[in-house]
C-alpha cells in the first residue's frame, strides 16, 4: 500500500520510474514465456487458452482474448489518461515551452517511421492490406524504455523526465490514432449511452464522491458505449481518466466562512477530504502496480505468443509487414525524433533541458524505438489475417530486441 511520502507530487516520478523499471523485466519474462508456449508441444493449448469465450451482463459472449485486450487493457489506458491529467495540470506538460520538445520530438517519432513503414510496403510490393500496419512501429513502450534505461545508470534526471514526457505524448498520439484509424463502423445513437455515463460520473464529483468505486458502474457504462457505438473501448479508460480531478477538494459541498473583520468570506470545504492527495494522485498510485505487474504482463503473455514454425516470411506481404516495422523501429523513431529535436532547437522553439548533451538525445530515440505494449495492441487492430499479424508481433519483437541492445551498447560505452 502506498504511504503518502510515496505518492506525494514532488516524489511520484521517481517512484513511477522505478516501478516502470521493475515492470520491465517482468514484461520481458512474459513475452519470453509467450514465446516459448506457442512454440512447445504446449501450443495447442496455449491458443486454446485465448479462445475460451464467455459473456457478461448487457453484452455477448467474448473469448478471453478479448476479455484481455479490450477489457483489462482499459485499466492501462485508464492509466494513461490519469498520467496525462496529471502531467497537463502541474507536471511536466503544465509548461507549454518545457513540454515543446518532447511533443515535437514525439511528433516526428510518429512521422518518419510511418513513412518508412509505408516506403518499404510499396518498395517491396505487398498488397495494399499491409499498410494498414504504417501506425505499429509509432508506438514506445515506456516500461520496457525505462527499464533499459534504468540498466545504462548514469543518465542525468532531466533525460528521464523528458523520456517520460516523451512517452506521455507518444500515448497520446497512439490514442488519436487509435480513434481516427482504427476504429470500426461508428453508430452515432450509442453515444447517448456514452455521454450518460459521462453524465453520471460528472454528477458524482459534483456531489464531491470520493470513493474510486462509486465510479466503476458510470464507467463501465461508458465502456460499453464505446463498444456499441464502434470505437474502441479501451479508449473509455482514457476519457474517465482525463475528467478525474486534480485537487483534493472538488464538488460543491462547500460553505462561506463568516465574514472577518479583516476580510471578506471565504469557502472551505464542508467535509474535508481523509487524504491530503488528489484523486488523479491517489487513483493512479493505487492502479500502477497492478497495471504494471499484472495487466500488462498478462497482455504480453496473450499477444507476444508468436509460432515461428507458422511465420511465413517467404512471401512478399508478411515479409514487407515485417520488415516496415523493424526499420520504422530501429531507424524511423530515432531519426524522427532527433530531426525533430533539432528542428524545434534551431528555430527556437525550444531548448534542451539542462544537463542533456545531443548525444544523449540520440539516445533517448533509440530508446524510443523499443515498442512492444501498444505497438502489439496497435497490430491486433490492423490485421486480422492470422499471417500478416504473426509477421507483424514478430518484427516488434525484433525492432524492439535490436533496439534495446542498441540503446544498451551506446549509453554504457558513450554515454558514461
Amino acid at each position: 500500500m502506498s504511504t503518502p511520502h510515496a505518492t506525494h507530487p514532488a516524489l511520484w516520478p521517481l517512484r513511477f520510474i522505478s516501478v516502470e523499471a521493475m515492470s520491465g523485466l517482468v514484461l520481458l519474462a512474459a513475452a519470453a514465456l509467450a514465446l516459448a508456449c506457442a512454440n512447445s508441444p504446449l501450443s495447442h493449448a496455449y491458443e486454446a487458452l485465448w479462445q475460451l469465450s464467455f459473456g457478461a451482463p448487457l453484452l455477448s459472449a467474448y473469448d478471453l482474448h478479448f476479455w484481455v485486450n479490450d477489457g483489462l487493457m482499459t485499466i492501462f489506458f485508464l492509466l494513461v489518461g490519469l498520467e496525462i491529467r496529471r502531467e497537463i495540470h502541474d507536471g511536466s506538460l503544465s509548461n507549454p515551452r518545457v513540454a515543446t520538445l518532447p511533443i515535437i520530438a514525439a511528433a516526428g517519432g510518429v512521422l518518419v517511421p510511418a513513412l518508412l513503414y509505408i516506403l518499404a510496403c510499396t518498395l517491396m510490393g505487398s498488397a495494399p492490406l499491409a499498410r494498414r500496419g504504417w501506425a505499429i512501429p509509432t508506438a514506445t513502450d515506456i516500461a520496457f524504455a525505462v527499464g533499459v534505461l534504468s540498466l545504462i545508470g548514469g543518465v542525468p534526471p532531466a533525460l528521464r523526465m523528458l523520456l517520460l514526457t516523451l512517452a506521455i505524448a507518444d500515448d497520446v498520439a497512439a490514442i488519436l490514432i487509435i480513434a481516427f484509424f482504427y476504429a470500426g463502423g461508428i453508430v452515432p445513437g450509442q453515444f447517448l449511452l456514452v455521454a450518460a455515463g459521462i453524465a453520471l460520473v460528472l454528477l458524482l464529483q459534483a456531489l464531491s464522491v470520493r470513493s474510486a468505486l462509486a465510479y466503476v458502474l458510470p464507467g463501465a457504462v461508458v465502456w460499453i458505449g464505446m463498444l456499441r457505438a464502434g470505437v474502441h473501448p479501451t479508449l473509455a479508460g482514457v476519457a474517465l481518466g482525463l475528467l478525474t480531478p486534480v485537487t483534493a477538494v472538488f464538488g460543491r459541498r462547500t460553505r462561506q466562512r463568516p465574514a472577518s473583520r479583516t476580510g471578506p468570506c471565504s469557502a472551505e470545504p464542508l467535509d474535508p477530504p481523509r487524504a491530503a492527495e488528489p484523486p488523479v494522485v491517489r487513483v493512479e498510485a493505487m492502479l500502477h502496480p497492478y497495471v504494471a505487474f499484472g495487466i500488462m504482463p498478462l497482455f504480453a503473455f496473450a499477444n507476444a505468443g508468436v509460432r515461428l514454425k507458422g511465420l511465413d516470411l517467404g512471401a512478399a506481404t508478411p515479409l514487407a509487414v515485417g520488415t516496415g516495422i523493424v526499420l520504422g523501429l530501429v531507424l524511423g523513431k530515432p531519426i524522427g525524433i532527433v530531426l525533430a529535436a533539432l528542428a524545434a532547437v534551431r528555430l527556437k522553439l525550444a531548448e534542451l533541458p539542462a544537463g542533456v548533451r545531443w548525444r544523449q538525445l540520440v539516445l533517448l530515440g533509440i530508446l524510443g524505438g523499443i515498442g512492444f505494449t501498444m505497438s502489439v495492441f496497435i497490430a491486433n487492430l490492423a490485421f486480422e489475417d492470422r499471417r500478416l499479424l504473426a509477421a507483424a508481433k514478430f518484427g516488434v519483437l525484433v525492432g524492439s530486441a535490436l533496439a534495446a541492445a542498441l540503446a544498451l551498447t551506446l549509453g554504457r560505452t558513450r554515454m558514461r
